[in-house]
């Protein structure tokens, strides 16, 4: 359909199309005219990527102006999905625009993600990590090694980056949509390495999707992401954990291994010195001028000598944001290499000394800099460059190796880190886990406590950014926590045309004993035995799949093991089959694939699963293979961790954000996440179980979206096992009735209504 909304032409590749999803365009719309930032909530299975992708693509055809579209997934099943439905959306528009004298715009897309994912090389992609695929891919493309190659044809080079430098100008995508399966497969026909094409394409692209780091994480960014210009639209999908992401960017944790193979790095690279001094000196020297004279910012050659396309010997970036590198000389006392090798290994034996600790020490960067000058006479500003000086030396001294010497690298990200700056983090040094502490495991940890300054470049640089994600509420957190001002902001309730979504709370037991998972509850006899009497009465009622979420393994371990004691699991297994969730990827895998057959042939099955682990971020269990979702207690974090409690402390002073709420919105966006996983479109159905007496109260409740707060009625609150198996029964009972799917006027628009929709808006601003 093509209708006008706002004076905007749009096409959307579907014959109807949601209130929703009209009222989420228009406000994306206001947005972008007003060339600022948005914040919006959309609920989980209205068609949220389509409509951002058909409003930014027509907003893109009607303002040529407009740069290009960056958005941002979490996954790259994600990815992928993103690019299949941009697919179908410029599928569509192509066959619409197919009158005479018409010719369909033209459009570029692809997906980018990392070497591992991209490599067609036979050898590097049999490697296991994505580290030693970076390795192994450098050894083959790297300068030198291709200059060597010239006089030594014997020395092993890429074939594929080989026959892309050769192409040179000629190596560019026709206009479409490509996913990484099609850059693998254009990449073997035409002989050209996918992923150093997708770097190149990246600047002639109107739409690029790629994972959050390569926008948030300066390492990646600064690296990938830099030459993007100003008026591009940058969209973060499944943004509600985004504050998260930005932390793990600028975190990092060093243990007592971690110095003991940075010290093995620093011995080879002392060899490597002594090797060149003695075979090519010239090399040392010509570095050594260039430090001086402040030309090798990040360890780059001048701009003249480089390829136009990105060097197979790319590193990642200063891990520093890019308005806080200096842009000035190297101190004078690392610009020799020897030097600068003595002076890390004296801050890696300062490290190390301050490993050797009984009780934790919590202290500020200023007063980490303060007893590091007093101890080891090293000062904060020398530490700022510790990373672009590593990066200039394992290049200078051709190193190919890099997944070897990722110890001195992570000492180098905390030198630089830790020196650039003041505020928005911590230095906390434990001697051992809380959890375990009889177990020595000493380590130090430099923790980023403010989101906001790794999303700071991003909010300054691109003149529209968009934060979307199906469970963002309470949503006017987001504003503080990130340090920006939302042009609009916007959370959005569903229209059905039946009530397929029946959420409840469950506070007590058949007996009447309250049900919580609070500490001082969890290991009581009878919780623990109600809890598993509802699951078997729930598999005995509930057909086809359910999903089960525990707000940790630890726990989830203690009660399984609990319910097997008890018998509980096998009267479960009576009506489904058990499946569970592990720390290890490759069982869960094999977990989910084997849930969803027994799902398939009617057998029926339960699986157990932890909020905040990886399923719960990003498996699907739509339409039988999720029935019901039980979310078993209130998923706060770990509460006595020296890290949280950190920054708990930073939100209060900076933001003047109560630890008690911001540990209550973290706790219930992580349930509204677990439940939101059953449905998945209109026509799914599921309960939603919040099984925990604490939900009963307000502060927990209110933070819900609002999709799921409207559809809570009264009578599905504090209610008992044995009231939700009458709530259950009904509710089956009604979503077995035959219902008109398609219900045009309600929860369906066409494009008629849509029209005149856009027309009483207009007549209403008039």
């Amino acid at each position: 359909m093509k209708f006008l909304l706002d004076g905007l032409t749009v096409h959307f590749p579907y014959e109807y199309i949601y209130p929703e999803q009209y009222r989420y365009m228009l406000e994306l719309k206001r947005a972008l005219d007003a060339r600022g930032h948005c914040l919006l909530e959309m609920p989980t299975g209205t068609g949220k990527t389509i409509t951002l992708l058909s409003l930014i693509t027509s907003y893109q055809l009607a303002h040529p102006e407009v740069g290009k579209l960056v958005y941002c997934t979490r996954t790259v099943p994600e990815m992928e999905k993103v690019l299949a439905e941009l697919k179908e959306l410029i599928d569509y528009r192509s066959r619409y625009f197919q009158g005479p004298g018409q010719s369909p715009p033209q459009i570029l897309a692809l997906g980018l993600s990392s070497r591992k994912n991209l490599c067609i090389h036979p050898r590097v992609q049999e490697e296991g990590s994505r580290e030693s695929v970076d390795a192994k891919c450098r050894r083959l493309t790297a300068a030198w090694v291709r200059e060597r190659h010239v006089s030594a044809p014997d020395i092993e080079v890429c074939s594929f980056f080989e026959d892309l430098e050769r192409a040179g100008q000629d190596a560019v995508l026709d206009p479409g949509i490509y996913t990484l399966h099609d850059m693998r497969v254009l990449g073997r026909k035409k002989g050209w390495c996918p992923y150093f094409l997708a770097r190149h394409m990246l600047a002639f692209c109107n739409v690029v999707v790629y994972n959050y780091q390569y926008m948030l994480d300066p390492k990646v960014a600064n690296m990938v992401s830099r030459e993007l210009e100003k008026e591009c639209i940058v969209v973060f999908d499944e943004a509600h954990n985004i504050d998260n992401v930005c932390i793990e960017a600028l975190s990092v944790n060093i243990r007592q291994q971690t110095l003991n193979l940075a010290g093995s790095n620093i011995t080879r690279l002392r060899s490597a010195i002594d090797k060149a001094k003695a075979t090519d000196a010239q090399r040392l020297k010509d570095e050594y001028n260039r430090l001086w004279s402040g030309l090798a910012q990040q360890g780059h050659l001048p701009a003249q000598n480089r390829s136009p396309l990105p060097g197979g010997e790319d590193t990642l970036a200063n891990p520093a944001l890019p308005q806080d590198i200096l842009q000035e000389a190297v101190p004078g006392n690392i610009r020799r290499a020897e030097h600068f090798l003595a002076f890390l290994r004296r801050f890696i034996e300062y490290l190390r000394q301050r490993l050797n600790v009984q009780v934790v020490e919590t202290e500020t960067p200023a007063t980490f800099l303060a007893n590091l000058q007093e101890k080891v006479a090293i000062e904060g500003k020398t530490l700022r460059f510790c990373y672009d000086r590593l990066a200039s030396l394992l290049k200078t001294l051709e190193i190919t190796d890099v997944d070897d010497f990722t110890p001195i690298h992570l000492v180098a990200d905390m030198a630089t880190l830790v020196g650039t700056y003041a505020r928005g983090f911590a230095i906390i040094i434990e001697p051992y886990d809380d959890r375990l502490p009889s177990v020595p495991d000493p380590v130090i940890q430099l923790s980023c406590l403010d989101a906001s300054l790794a999303m700071k470049p991003v909010f300054s640089k691109f003149q529209s950014v968009v934060i979307t994600s199906g469970t963002l509420s309470p949503i006017d957190l987001y504003p503080k926590i990130l340090n920006f001002n939302p042009v609009v902001i916007q959370s959005f309730k569903m229209t059905l045309t039946r009530d397929c979504l029946c959420p409840v709370v469950l506070t007590r037991g058949t007996d009447q004993m309250p049900l919580s998972t609070k500490f001082e509850m969890r290991s009581d006899a009878g919780v623990v035995h109600n809890y598993g009497r509802m699951l078997v009465e729930l598999s005995a009622t509930i057909p086809d799949g359910i999903v089960c979420f525990f707000v940790s393994y630890l726990y989830m371990d203690q009660i399984v093991a609990k319910w097997h004691d008890m018998g509980v699991l096998q009267d479960l297994m009576a009506y489904k089959l058990l499946f569970i969730e592990t720390q290890d990827v490759v069982e869960t895998t094999l977990a989910l694939d084997n849930f969803r057959r027994a799902c398939d042939c009617g057998r029926g099955a339960m699986f157990f699963s932890v909020a905040r682990g990886k399923v719960a971020e990003g498996i699907d269990f739509d339409r039988h293979y999720g029935r019901c979702v039980v979310m078993m207690g209130v998923p706060y974090q770990y509460t006595l961790s020296r890290i949280l409690r950190a920054r708990l402390e930073y939100l209060r002073e900076t933001f003047q954000i109560k630890e008690s709420d911001f540990l209550a919105f973290d706790a219930v966006r992580q349930s509204a996440q677990c439940v939101g996983r059953v449905i998945r479109s209109k026509a799914d159905y599921g309960m939603m179980i919040f099984a925990d007496k604490r939900y009963q109260r307000h502060d927990k409740r209110d933070k819900l979206p609002g999709w799921i707060t409207t559809h809570l009625k009264d009578a599905h609150l504090n209610l008992s096992t044995d009231m939700l198996m009458h709530v259950a029964r009904e509710f089956m009972r009604g979503m077995a009735q035959p219902y008109d799917r398609m219900a045009v006027g309600r929860s369906l628009l066409t494009e008629e209504q849509a029209n005149s929709m856009n027309a009483a808006t207009a007549a209403g601003l008039a």
